[in-house]
């Protein structure tokens, strides 16, 4: 009689025991690809100051929302989580891809140092950064450009959206993806505002044109005059 209540309560613990398990399986986490961005050579290139970029409230957590067909947003289904800080990913995203694309060392996330005196400074807003299984990834933004001074260089308004496959890994993905075209379009609206800050350079003195040769005078060679006559000595 006890062999038979025996093997009820074994498989109840092993039943338990696997429940457990599984309840503590770890919820999956995910980082935002920087993608081919080089670390540039130049240290001698234009200054640069991209403030810390300022992120929606909604995003400002560990968890991975998703965006329903009622436009509302909820936590991922797999648990799913942001691998550290979202917002020190964006910075640090945005500077590599900034950095590589103006070709300059001088590129520093805010605040600066005392003594760095950037030629350009950045301000930039996200006020959107989400998807869904059903929806593209969407990306809403707006920066602002002042020189050293702080006087205002332009301003723009910035809404991008790129498709995905469905996954959350996917999803992350193309999230990735609008950053780096966020960085490409922020990198060409940055361009000009440092070109008008070199000074253009000096060009060199042009050579002397064959005309104004040719207008010199010139003077003939001195040359030996020759005679058939012979001079006799006695």
């Amino acid at each position: 009689m006890k062999n038979v209540l025996r093997a009820p309560i074994v498989l109840l613990l092993a039943s338990i025991g696997l429940t457990g398990c599984i309840g503590l399986q770890p919820a999956p986490m995910y980082r935002l690809d920087s993608g081919a961005s080089e670390v540039p050579e130049r240290t001698d290139g234009a200054a640069v100051l991209l403030e810390p970029v300022t992120l929606a409230d909604y995003l400002q957590r560990d968890a991975l929302l998703q965006r329903l067909a009622d436009g509302s947003l909820a936590a991922d289904a797999q648990k799913a989580r942001w691998a550290g800080n979202l917002k020190a990913d964006v910075d640090q995203l945005l500077l590599r891809q900034l950095a590589w694309r103006l070709n300059t060392q001088s590129l520093v996330l805010g605040p600066a140092d005392e003594g760095f005196s950037p030629d350009v400074q950045v301000e930039l807003s996200i006020t959107r950064l989400d998807s869904g299984p059903q929806y593209p990834a969407v990306l809403e933004a707006q920066w602002r450009l002042r020189d050293k001074a702080g006087k205002h260089l332009g301003n723009r308004l910035v809404r991008l959206q790129e498709e995905h496959l469905g996954s959350t890994a996917d999803q992350v993905r193309a999230q990735s993806v609008l950053l780096q075209r966020l960085s490409e379009m922020l990198a060409g609206a940055i361009e000009p505002a440092l070109a008008a800050k070199t000074p253009p350079k000096r060009s060199a003195k042009a050579p002397a044109s064959k005309s104004a040769e040719a207008q010199t005078p010139r003077i003939p060679a001195v040359e030996p005059i020759r005679t058939d006559m012979e001079v006799f000595r006695f």
